[in-house]
C-alpha cells in the first residue's frame, strides 16, 4: 500500500499524486474519463481534482461537464467516500467571482452535478479582488459549518492576500485555508517560489501543483523537430525554445534511465519532494497515460539526482 500524505493541518490524507479532471469532457469523453478514473483508483489513488467551470472553453459546453461525469462514475461506482474530492469556485461562466451569494450558488451547483452531499476540499479557483476577503473567508466558513465542504483551499492567489486571509481566519476563529493550489514545475518555479511559499511553509499549507508536467512537456515527448498531436501542444512546445527546457529534459531523461521510469515519472518526484508540496496534479486522457504517473508515488529520488535537477531547472 502507498503511504497517504496529510493534507497541511487538515484531517484529508491523499495518494501523492492528485488526478486532474480538467480532461473530462473535453479530450476525454464519459466512456474514456470512466475508465481513467477506474485505473487510477485501481492503482490505489484517491485524490480527484476538477473545477466547475472545467470545460466551459470547449465550443458547445457550458461548463461543469467535468463535475457531472465525476458524479455519474460515482454513482455507477458507489465510492464517493473512498475519494478525496476537489473542486473550485469563482471561474465558471454562470458564476464569476468571489461575491459571497455567487460562491452559495456555485457550490451548490457543482453539489448537484457531483450528485454528492458534500466537497472535501473547495478552492477558490482565481482570486477576486473586489471582494475583501472577510467576505470571502466568513462565506467559506458558512459552508463549512453547513457540512457542505470540509476543508478549504485558495489557487491563483498573491502571497498577501493569502496572508491576509489566513490571518483573519485565525483571528475570528473561521474556516481557514488549509492548501494552496498553485502553477509549479521544473520549467516554472517561480510562479510558487519565493513569498508564495515562505507564506505556505510558515502558515503549515500543503501545496498541491497544477500544469505539474507543464502542458505535456515534462514527459519528454517534445523534441526540437517532433510535431505532437495534442489540445496543449503549442504551450508546451514553446518551452524548448528556452535554454531551461532542453537542459530540464537532457537531465530528467538520464535520472530516468538510471531508474528505467518515464521521464514524466521522475518530473512528479522532483516535484513530489520539494518543501510544502503534498501531491502534484497530472492528468490523463487515456489509461495508458495513467502508469507513468501513479509511479510517482514508488519513486524515490537521491539526493544528487534532486540536486541536479533543481540545477538544471534553475
Amino acid at each position: 500500500m502507498t503511504p497517504l500524505r496529510k493534507l497541511g493541518s487538515s484531517d484529508l490524507e491523499v495518494f501523492p499524486l492528485a488526478l486532474g479532471g480538467n480532461v473530462f469532457g473535453w479530450t476525454a469523453d464519459e466512456a474514456q474519463s470512466f475508465a481513467v478514473l477506474d485505473a487510477y483508483t485501481a492503482g490505489g489513488g484517491n485524490f480527484v481534482d476538477t473545477a466547475d467551470s472545467y470545460s466551459a472553453w470547449v465550443p458547445g459546453n457550458k461548463g461543469g461537464e467535468s463535475e457531472t461525469i465525476i458524479g455519474k462514475w460515482f454513482a455507477a461506482r458507489g465510492n464517493r467516500s473512498d475519494v478525496v474530492l476537489a473542486t473550485k469556485v469563482g471561474a465558471h461562466p454562470q458564476y464569476k467571482g468571489l461575491a459571497p451569494d455567487t460562491i452559495r450558488a456555485a457550490a451548490d451547483a457543482s453539489l448537484r452535478r457531483l450528485g454528492t452531499d458534500h466537497i472535501d476540499l473547495y478552492y477558490t479557483h482565481f482570486d477576486d479582488t473586489s471582494v475583501p476577503v472577510e467576505e470571502i473567508i466568513g462565506t467559506l466558513d458558512e459552508l463549512v459549518r453547513a457540512g457542505k465542504v470540509r476543508e478549504i483551499g485558495a489557487s491563483n492567489l498573491s502571497a498577501e492576500r493569502l496572508a491576509e486571509s489566513l490571518e483573519f481566519s485565525d483571528r475570528e476563529g473561521l474556516a481557514r485555508y488549509t492548501v494552496l493550489q498553485p502553477h509549479y514545475n521544473l520549467v516554472s518555479r517561480d510562479t510558487y517560489e519565493g513569498p508564495l511559499q515562505e507564506v505556505a511553509s510558515r502558515t503549515g499549507l500543503a501545496a498541491v501543483p497544477y500544469f505539474a508536467l507543464a502542458a505535456g512537456f515534462l514527459t519528454g515527448k517534445y523534441r526540437p523537430g517532433t510535431s505532437v498531436d495534442s489540445a496543449r501542444a503549442e504551450g508546451a512546445g514553446k518551452h524548448l525554445e528556452t535554454e531551461r527546457g532542453p537542459r530540464v529534459l537532457d537531465a530528467l531523461a538520464e535520472i530516468a534511465g538510471a531508474h528505467d521510469v518515464p521521464v514524466a515519472t521522475v518530473a512528479l518526484g522532483w516535484l513530489a519532494a520539494r518543501p510544502t508540496v503534498a501531491a502534484p496534479i497530472a492528468s490523463a486522457r487515456t489509461v495508458d497515460q495513467l502508469p507513468a504517473l501513479l509511479a510517482v508515488a514508488h519513486l524515490t529520488l537521491k539526493d544528487d539526482e534532486l540536486a541536479r535537477l533543481t540545477e538544471a531547472s534553475a
